[in-house]
């Protein structure tokens, strides 16, 4: 099936019970069985749950994956990952990282004796100076957060897997509409599902989708002993998220676009930070592996000072200051002091995250109205 198709039908069937055409919410903690342990397929809904499982197949159908797990966050999936090491492992990640991530990379589990390489890697050779045989696993966001770095998914695999090294790859800025990277080699795709696969805000959910059998069951266990699993009823919205997912990316991806030529050629604007430049760091590699450059960017004022990027986000109208990303509405956001504030300053300056950034995450509002709103808040600084 075509990416359209799978995202309407993909894992889901019509109820074998009522013929219902939406999958039910199987709003239930446990089910009912014949004699202990025999049982339907279901016993504990920690386990496993007909909605939930029905979205698992949707997105890993979307990835291009066999398996697809759902977790109660983002920072869940990302952490059943991360308890597939042991202490004394290592773990190579870029410089350029959601501030979630770090903070439990360094905060948590460097706690446990797991160490972590934090580098430039949109140079996929920076990579094997830092590969020992403690080397477990290097863990890819792209395109990152908030800088919008691209990473060459798939020369970094090449790298990995001469290693025997396990590859996950962050896909959250670019969706599966965008970006596959099974295809390319990686062994994980990790999404925060609260943001383009949910689409509306009103979800907090992660997921990882593979293609290794004994892998999907190792974090499977992981999944069902630590407890980190969604509810049902989010399951079922995301399923209806996922509906409409390609037609929301064309239009983030439009938007996204006209938002960056507008800012890119405004003389209060300094920097812009869009992988569809041709000038953006690596635009040729996300040309090859995205299929388009998406709704996320990020900016600086000429007059580079936090007090003046406040003053904008405090004087637009559509755009909503608000963390998180990838809902059908626009937002704006500081990065600094909101989604990167627990990265100590000194290493947000020196890889390049400034107190005046400001990222955006660009909805499907009409592109005239997006525009005027940023025209007019530019002019108040």
């Amino acid at each position: 099936m075509k990416f359209g198709t799978k995202a309407v039908h993909a894992g889901v069937e019509p109820d074998p019970l009522t013929g219902a055409v939406m999958t039910p919410i199987y709003q239930t903690s446990t089910y009912a069985q014949e004699s202990p342990s025999k049982h339907k397929g279901y016993a504990y809904a920690r386990g496993a749950n007909p909605t939930r499982d029905a979205l698992q197949k949707s997105i890993a159908a979307l990835e291009n994956g066999q398996y697809g797990l759902c977790f109660s966050s983002g920072m869940g999936a990302t952490d059943a990952v991360i308890k597939l090491l042991n202490p004394g492992d290592e773990v190579i990640t870029s410089n350029d990282l959601y501030g979630g991530s770090y903070r439990m990379f360094k905060k948590v589990y460097e706690r446990f004796g797991i160490k972590f390489h934090f580098i430039d890697l949109t140079k996929a050779e920076n990579i094997t100076p830092l590969i020992n045989q403690k080397t477990k696993l290097l863990w890819i966001e792209t395109p990152s957060n908030p800088l919008m770095r691209i990473i060459d998914i798939k020369a970094c695999v090449a790298i990995a897997k001469k290693n025997n090294i396990l590859v996950a790859v962050d896909n959250t800025f670019a969706s599966p509409y965008l970006q596959s990277p099974l295809l390319l080699g990686a062994d994980i795709v990790m999404h925060s599902v609260t943001k383009y696969l949910g689409g509306h805000s009103d979800v907090i959910m992660g997921a990882l989708a593979l293609n290794d059998a004994k892998l999907r069951d190792e974090l499977f266990f992981i999944l069902n002993s630590c407890g980190a699993v969604p509810s049902p009823n989010d399951c079922f919205l995301v399923l209806r998220g996922i509906k409409t997912l390609q037609l929301r990316m064309q239009r983030h991806c439009s938007n996204g676009r006209r938002i960056a030529e507008f800012l890119v050629s405004h003389p209060k604007v300094g920097k812009v930070y869009w992988p569809g430049f041709p000038d953006h760091p690596n635009h040729e590699i996300a040309k090859n592996q995205m299929t388009d450059f998406g709704g996320m960017l990020s900016f600086t004022l000429k007059d580079d000072s936090q007090e003046k990027a406040n003053l904008l986000m405090e004087s637009v109208e559509l755009f909503t200051l608000a963390e998180s990303l990838g809902g059908v509405e626009s937002l704006i956001n500081h990065p600094a002091s909101m989604t990167h504030a627990s990265i100590p300053k000194e290493e947000r300056v020196k890889n390049g995250l400034s107190d005046s950034l400001i990222r955006l995450s660009v909805g499907i509002e009409d592109i005239e109205d997006l525009i005027d709103d940023l025209a007019s808040a530019l002019e108040k600084v």
